[in-house]
C-alpha cells in the first residue's frame, strides 16, 4: 500500500527546526536535481530591509496588469505558508503546495532543505509549470547568501536598509548593504532607494566591483503630492525620471510612495528589456489593483472602533509607522509584542510617542518575548500584560478605542487577523486576498 505524503505543514514544521542556512551550494543541488526550472523565466530579486514585500507585490501587480504571466514569492507570510506563493495575483492551493513540498523535500534525498530553501524551490517549480514569463521574488535574508539567490535575475532591487539581524548581516548599515548588494548581477540592471550616506556608499562600491550600473531611485523621484484617499490608501502624484504619475496607491504612508517609486523604476526598466506592455496604463492599473494585508491595514469594527494592522518589527520600521500613525490618527492606543531576537527597545521607542493606553501581548511563537521581560524592557510601568494574543486583544477593546494599532510582528498581525476574522469575519484571509485584481469600473448613476 501507498504511504500518503504528510501535509506541507507537517514537512514545512520538521524542516523549520533546520533553522538558516546562508549557504548556495545546497539549494543550486537542489534546483539542478528538479531541472532547473529557473531558467528561462525573467526573475526581479526585491532585496532591502523594510519594504520588500510592498515593493515586489506592487511590481508584480504591474506586471499581471499588464497581461503578463507574473509569479510573486514572498515572505514571511501572515496566516499560512501559501501566501508565499502567488500566481496572477492568486495564492497557491493548499493541495497543489502540499505536492510541491513533498516532490522537493523527495528530490533533497540525504541533503534535506530548510523551510526557506524548500519553499523557494517549491515557487520555482510551480512558476515553471504555469509557463511564467516573469518571477519577482523578495530575498529572504540579506541577499548574498539567500536561498532566492540562487537565480540569474534580469534586475535586481534593493528597498530601504535598517539595522536587523545583526548576528547574520552585521552591526553597521555598510555591511547590512554589502550583504543586500550581493544580489546585483554583471551586465544586468540595479535598482535603490539609498538615503542613507552610508547605505549609498557601500551599494554603489560594491556595484563598482561587480561591474553594475547603479540607479539611485531616490534621486530620480519627486514626490509632488500625496493626500489620503477616503476608503484607506492614498493619491500619489510624483515624477520620475521625467514622467509624472498620478496614482491611487492602495497602501498608506511615506513609506509606501518610496516603495511605489522604486516599482516605478524597475517597470520603466524591465520595459526597456523586452516587456513592451510596462507603460503608464498597466502601472495605473497595476498600483490601484495591488493589496497587501498587514501593512497599516484598516479593520472597521462594528461597534466602530477600528483595528489598525502593522507588521513592523524592527526600529526603522516602527519609525516609519509611528510618522505614518501620527500624521493620520495622533495617538493611538497600542496592542504591542515582538519576537524575542528583535530590538524590542528601539522598536519601542519609535512606537511610544504614538502610544496612549498599552496591552503588551505574546505572539504565538517560541521565539516570543513574555510580557513580563517586553514590560521590562520597553519600561512602561502602565502597560497591561495579558500573555495570550486572543484576551489581549479582547482586554485592549474593553477599554473602547478609537483606532487599536496591532504591531511588533508580522507573527502577532496574522494572529489578530485570524482572531478578528473569527469574531466579526472580517478580514479576509490573507491567501484569499489577491495582491492585484483588475479595479473595478465606475459605476453607472441609475435611472
Amino acid at each position: 500500500m501507498r504511504r500518503r505524503a504528510a501535509a506541507p505543514r507537517s514537512l514545512l514544521a520538521s524542516l523549520e527546526r533546520r533553522g538558516v542556512r546562508l549557504d548556495l551550494a545546497p539549494v543550486r543541488r537542489l534546483l539542478s536535481r528538479l531541472g532547473d526550472p529557473q531558467r528561462g523565466v525573467a526573475a526581479v530579486l526585491v532585496g532591502g530591509t523594510n519594504g520588500k514585500g510592498s515593493t515586489a507585490a506592487l511590481l508584480a501587480a504591474i506586471a499581471c496588469a499588464a497581461g503578463y504571466r507574473t509569479g510573486l514569492y514572498t515572505s514571511p507570510h501572515l496566516e499560512e505558508p501559501r501566501e508565499r506563493l502567488r500566481f496572477g495575483g492568486k495564492a497557491i492551493a493548499a493541495a497543489a503546495l502540499e505536492e510541491l513540498v513533498a516532490e522537493v523535500v523527495a528530490a533533497a534525498g540525504d541533503e534535506p532543505p530548510t523551510y526557506f530553501e524548500a519553499l523557494t524551490v517549491a515557487a520555482w517549480l510551480w512558476f515553471h509549470r504555469q509557463d511564467a514569463e516573469l518571477a519577482v521574488l523578495e530575498v529572504g535574508l540579506g541577499g548574498r547568501l539567500d536561498a532566492t539567490n540562487a537565480c540569474e535575475p534580469l534586475l535586481s532591487l534593493v528597498t530601504s536598509v535598517a539595522l536587523d539581524h545583526g548576528e547574520y548581516l552585521g552591526g553597521t548599515l555598510a555591511a547590512v548593504a554589502r550583504e543586500k548588494a550581493g544580489i546585483f548581477r554583471r551586465g544586468h540592471a540595479a535598482l535603490a532607494w539609498a538615503p542613507e550616506p552610508e547605505v549609498a556608499r557601500a551599494l554603489a562600491a560594491a556595484a563598482g566591483e561587480i561591474g553594475v550600473a547603479l540607479r539611485r531611485v531616490d534621486q530620480e523621484s519627486r514626490v509632488v503630492a500625496a493626500t489620503p484617499l477616503a476608503g484607506g490608501g492614498q493619491r500619489v502624484s510624483l515624477v520620475a525620471r521625467g514622467t509624472r504619475y498620478r496614482l491611487d496607491l492602495p497602501l498608506a504612508g511615506d513609506h509606501q510612495v518610496a516603495n511605489l517609486a522604486l516599482a516605478l523604476a524597475a517597470a520603466e526598466e524591465l520595459r526597456q528589456r523586452g516587456f513592451a506592455r510596462l507603460d503608464e496604463t498597466a502601472v495605473a492599473a497595476g498600483v490601484a489593483g495591488c493589496r497587501w494585508p498587514g501593512r497599516m491595514e484598516e479593520v472597521l469594527l462594528p461597534a466602530g472602533q477600528r483595528l489598525l494592522l502593522d507588521g513592523a518589527h524592527n526600529p526603522a520600521a516602527a519609525h516609519r509607522l509611528a510618522a505614518a500613525v501620527a500624521a493620520r490618527e495622533g495617538r493611538v492606543d497600542l496592542l504591542f509584542g515582538v519576537l524575542a531576537d528583535k530590538d524590542a527597545v528601539g522598536i519601542w521607542r519609535a512606537l511610544a510617542p504614538v502610544a496612549g493606553r498599552v496591552t503588551l501581548c505574546e505572539p504565538s511563537s517560541p521565539r516570543a518575548q513574555p510580557v513580563r521581560a517586553l514590560a521590562r524592557i520597553t519600561g512602561n510601568r502602565e502597560a497591561t500584560l495579558v500573555p495570550a494574543a486572543a484576551q489581549a486583544l479582547e482586554r485592549a477593546l474593553r477599554q473602547r478605542p478609537r483606532v487599536l494599532l496591532v504591531t511588533g510582528s508580522l507573527v502577532l498581525v496574522g494572529e489578530v487577523r485570524r482572531l478578528a476574522r473569527e469574531r466579526w469575519g472580517e478580514p479576509t484571509p490573507a491567501a484569499d486576498v489577491p495582491s492585484w485584481s483588475p479595479p473595478r469600473p465606475p459605476r453607472r448613476a441609475s435611472g
